[in-house]
């Protein structure tokens, strides 16, 4: 398994819209299992291939407090979702020390493939629904920094240059 570098906000290979997987083979398993190591290394919740520029519709997350529940989402759809909504201090690996308020709904259905090919349904409820309207958001091309203000949004992306310009010089 592997560590993979994860992409950071603005870079413009965040904004490009995941293709459907097609292969359900060995590589797209290493690659979930790689991107897991990830997700875990950087204690996040939730990552999507966009974020390690594979850009293809493969989610990994684990909500779970012990970090022993992987979920693995390919080709993931909202089938539904509630209109009750929730607000929430939102976070991201590609955005690292960002925190802001997102509007999302509060319960979704979904449908997905796991690494084996193999059609899976569930509701998602909280923390995981969140979530996976976040990571589904990249697999559009969208970061969640994109739903606050423009004010906010610039805010953000001129922290993020300067940290990035930092980090390069040290």
């Amino acid at each position: 398994m592997a560590i993979l570098s994860i992409l950071c906000y603005p870079d413009p290979r965040l904004h490009t819209v995941a293709r459907p997987v097609g292969a359900f083979d060995e590589r797209l398993r290493q690659l979930t299992r790689d991107m897991l190591e990830t997700m875990y290394d950087a204690h996040g919740i939730g990552l999507a291939a966009t974020q390690v520029d594979v850009h293809e519709r493969v989610i990994v997350i684990d909500v779970s407090e012990d970090r022993n529940r992987p979920l693995v989402l390919i080709n993931p759809e909202i089938t539904w979702a509630s209109e009750e909504t929730v607000v929430g201090d939102e976070g991201c690996l590609s955005v690292p020390g960002i925190y802001d308020g997102v509007e999302r709904a509060s319960c979704v259905h979904v449908r997905a493939l796991d690494v084996h090919g193999q059609e899976f349904s569930l509701e998602a409820q909280e923390l995981l629904a969140v979530c996976i309207q976040h990571e589904m958001d990249h697999l559009l091309g969208k970061v969640f920094v994109e739903y606050l203000s423009p004010l906010k949004r610039n805010r953000i992306r001129s922290k993020m240059i300067k940290r990035q310009r930092d980090e390069a010089r040290a």
